[in-house]
C-alpha cells in the first residue's frame, strides 16, 4: 500500500508501517499545501491512505468519493505518546480500504 504521511504525522511512526510504502508530504515537496489540494495530487499518483493529525480534515474538506482512505490521530500526536498507539494504527490502516475514514485516538496519558 502507497502511504502518504501529512506533516504533522510523526515520520518515525513510517518503520511501523512496513512492508508499506510511505512517504512523507515534504519529501513530495507538498508541506504548503491545503488538504484540499494535497488529497487531489495524492490520489492522482496512486496513494492508497493519507495519515494525518488534522483532525478538521472532515469538516474542511468533501470525502465524498475520495479514491484514497483517511486515518487522522487524535488527541496527542506527539511521538512519544503516538509510539505507543503503534499497534492500534497499523490496525486502522491495514482496515482501511478506499474512501474510508478512521480516526485513532492517542491518549495524553
Amino acid at each position: 500500500m502507497r502511504i502518504l504521511f501529512d506533516n504533522g504525522t510523526p515520520a518515525p511512526l513510517k518503520w511501523s508501517m512496513r512492508p508499506n510504502e510511505v512517504t512523507l508530504a515534504r519529501y513530495q515537496g507538498w508541506e504548503q499545501l491545503g488538504n484540499g489540494e494535497l488529497l487531489r495530487l495524492a490520489e492522482d499518483p496512486g496513494f492508497e491512505l493519507f495519515l494525518t493529525t488534522d483532525r478538521r480534515i472532515r469538516y474542511q474538506q468533501n470525502l465524498v468519493g475520495r479514491r484514497i482512505a483517511i486515518v487522522v490521530l487524535t488527541g496527542c500526536t506527539h511521538w512519544h505518546r503516538v509510539k505507543l498507539s503503534r499497534q492500534a494504527i497499523v490496525a486502522a490502516v491495514e482496515a482501511a480500504t478506499i474512501g474510508s475514514y478512521t480516526e485513532v485516538p492517542i491518549s495524553f496519558r
